[in-house]
């Protein structure tokens, strides 16, 4: 594969706000985007990146994960804004990165997922970089919370603990739009307190709303543990759910 590392996606040239492009050898038929995850107050886009860019280079995505601001440097919607930013960007380079237009998709894990689900959701914020919902060809939420981020509440001032559903969580917003990308949520059976069960209500609200194009992966294991792990094949367990995915929303013939 090929790398093109620390490109800044906003005129500020801020190093919070930086991504890495990882590329096939050979054609590029779709990009995934992501999100990490650290609670919104730590981690990086470097770590996990190139197992899972092996993994999908090697199948004709091209990967691209970023960094965003994070508290408490940064404060909601802050981080929100940078991952918007982060997909306008790679959107109007695309020609340059990967030679044509192509289809995005966007993804994270745990604070990463509440991102990629609160860009879902909540249209405001593509639309602040002049984005329509349809731009994204599918989403992929694994482990994020779909209330208030505990972040985000302990900004508030509010019990880290505290379930609620207001405009700072992506629950907030489902049935707010007529049709959605296709999506896939992760989450583990030993999950982050409270994660396992918040995501089951996601899933049985877009159900109510008769939202069509979701399905969900349930893992083993604690939150968010597999997506450093290299399975028995010495492959990314978490690049084959990301190809997966996308091979089902039709992108992989």
């Amino acid at each position: 594969m090929k790398e093109i590392k620390d490109i800044y996606y906003t005129p500020d040239k801020s190093e919070a706000q930086m991504l890495d492009v990882y590329l096939p050898e050979g054609e590029t038929r779709a990009v995934f985007l992501y999100m990490h995850g650290g609670g919104l107050d730590h981690g990086s886009r470097k770590r996990n990146s190139e197992a899972i860019a092996g993994y999908l280079t090697a199948r004709g995505i091209a990967y691209v994960t970023i960094d965003y601001r994070m508290y408490p440097d940064a404060h909601f919607p802050d981080y929100i804004r940078d991952g918007a930013a982060a997909i306008a960007y790679v959107k109007s380079e695309s020609v340059s990165l990967f030679g044509k237009e192509l289809p995005i998709y966007v993804g994270g894990s745990s604070a990463g997922g509440y991102l990629s689900m609160m860009l879902c959701f909540d249209k405001r914020y593509l639309a602040e970089v002049g984005l329509e919902s349809s731009a994204i060809a599918g989403y992929f939420h694994d482990a994020g919370q779909p209330t208030a981020h505990f972040r985000v509440l302990a900004e508030r001032g509010i019990d880290s603990k505290r379930v609620i559903v207001d405009e700072y969580s992506p629950l907030y917003f489902i049935g707010t739009e007529e049709s959605y990308p296709p999506m896939r949520f992760i989450v583990s059976d030993n999950d982050m307190k409270n994660r396992y069960e918040q995501t089951m209500l996601t899933l049985s609200t877009m159900d109510h709303f008769g939202i069509e194009g979701v399905d969900h992966v349930v893992m083993e294991g604690r939150h968010c543990a597999y997506v450093g792990r290299i399975d028995d094949d010495g492959e990314s367990t978490f690049g084959k759910m990301i190809y997966s995915f996308i091979e089902r929303c039709g992108e992989i013939k």
